[in-house]
Order: structure tokens, then C-alpha cells, then sequence
């Protein structure tokens, strides 16, 4: 296989990132990452996209049960002594903390398989995530409350609200795209609970591309390009993944 293609080795560090791997096909690419150095860039690459990711999710703290369980399909606790296996679990924890923030709306998306229909649709028909924006919102208690999801080049951005968000009679969730420079704008409204989906003013790629942060506030109506937002219920990161 040409590992020199820049298409191949992206898609096969995506995957890395990711967790999609088999064991077989991990270890091998660990050592291509290990031989080829433009295999360690593309994985690097991926890991600081989902870097931001870990800043929306507040850290957990996975129960023993959890550590046991994972080092019993690594072949540790149940084949090794103990001080052995409390030495790879010591090595291990810190790299799994990171992964698990770091891919926290990805898992959400399993999680919920009907979750962000675009995305989730493309990555069960091809097997890899196309080129997208993803934001995860979380409340003032750091919880997850709503995921959005829209291709790169798409106009339909897909929310999955993964709580239930109290909606007085009369108002309406408000989702702001707030950009590196300049004002916040309006992309759409969003349901209390459940999923939807609405179509924006232009692509992802030209509304999102210097959008860091996503919000949600309670307005009378669906804010007009230029209306100022009311303050924010729910804010969180918007990453490229690609």
C-alpha cells in the first residue's frame, strides 16, 4: 500500500484518532507512524483538531471497573502480576483522559446514531468523517446539553439535544454563531428537546470557518441578521474536523 498518498494516510490517522482501528490494523499503524514521519504529522494533525473538543467537556473520571475492564482486554491484570499491570495502567491513564475529551461529541454522536443526520449518515454509509463542523453546548454546570453538526460544504446544520431545555411560552432557542472578529450572527432555532435540523443562510465553510464558539439564548422570536442576542443559556466549542 502507498502510505505516500496525503488522501490515505489522513483518512487512516482519522481513524487512529478516532479509535475505528482493529487491534491488528492499530499496531500496524504505530509502527508507520514510527517509520514514515508525514503519517505522525497527519495524526498530530487530528489530535489538535479535537483538542477544543476537551475544553467543552468537563473531566470524568472513569470507575475501577472501567480500568479493569480495559486492562484485562490489554492483557494485563489477568495475565501479568499486579505491580506490572498498576504500572501500564499509570501510563495509561493520562492518555485515555485525553482521548476521551477530546472525541467527547464524536462518542455522543454513537452514543446517539440518530444523533446529527448528515454526519452521522455519511460516516455509517463510508465508514470515515466527512470534512465537518461540530459544536458541543454545555450549561453553566459544564453538563452537555446540544450537539450540532454540519458538513463543511453543507447548508443543513443537524442538532441532537441531549437534554431537555425548559422553553417559557412565547420564546424560542436561539442558536448564535459567535466569530473570532465582529458580532455575533443568528444561524437557527433550535428544539427544546429531540433532534432537528434547518437550513442556514450559506455553507458551513463560509458561515463557520472563523466561528471558535457557538451559543444559545432565549429570544420572543428567531433573531434577524443585526439583533443583538439576549444572554447565553448555553455556549461551546465549533471545531473543523478535517
Amino acid at each position: 500500500m502507498n502510505y505516500d498518498r496525503p488522501g490515505l494516510l489522513d483518512r487512516l490517522a482519522a481513524e487512529y484518532v478516532f479509535g475505528m482501528m482493529s487491534a491488528r490494523v492499530w499496531r500496524r499503524f504505530q509502527a508507520i507512524q514510527r517509520a514514515l514521519p508525514a503519517a505522525r504529522q497527519a495524526v498530530q494533525a487530528w489530535e489538535r483538531r479535537l483538542t477544543p473538543l476537551a475544553r467543552s467537556v468537563p473531566p470524568e473520571q472513569p470507575s475501577a471497573a472501567v480500568w479493569e475492564a480495559i486492562d484485562r482486554r490489554t492483557g494485563g491484570q489477568a495475565s501479568r502480576a499486579v505491580a506490572p499491570a498498576s504500572a501500564w495502567l499509570a501510563w495509561l491513564r493520562p492518555v485515555l483522559g485525553v482521548a476521551f475529551g477530546a472525541i467527547a461529541a464524536l462518542g455522543l454522536v454513537r452514543i446517539y446514531p440518530t444523533a446529527v443526520v448528515p454526519v452521522d449518515a455519511i460516516v455509517q454509509e463510508r465508514g470515515t468523517l466527512p470534512p465537518s463542523y461540530v459544536g458541543l453546548l454545555t450549561d453553566a454546570a459544564g453538563n452537555p446539553v446540544v450537539l450540532a453538526s454540519s458538513t463543511r460544504h453543507g447548508r443543513t446544520m443537524s442538532i441532537k439535544m441531549l437534554r431537555k431545555v425548559d422553553v417559557p411560552p412565547g420564546k424560542v432557542l436561539q442558536l448564535w454563531a459567535l466569530p473570532t472578529e465582529g458580532a455575533a450572527f443568528p444561524l437557527g432555532v433550535v428544539p427544546s428537546e429531540g433532534k432537528a435540523s434547518f437550513q442556514m443562510a450559506d455553507t458551513s465553510e463560509i458561515l463557520l470557518s472563523n466561528v471558535p464558539r457557538l451559543a444559545i439564548s432565549l429570544e420572543d422570536a428567531p433573531a434577524r441578521p443585526g439583533t443583538a442576542p439576549a444572554p447565553y443559556l448555553l455556549t461551546g466549542n465549533c471545531v473543523k474536523l478535517w
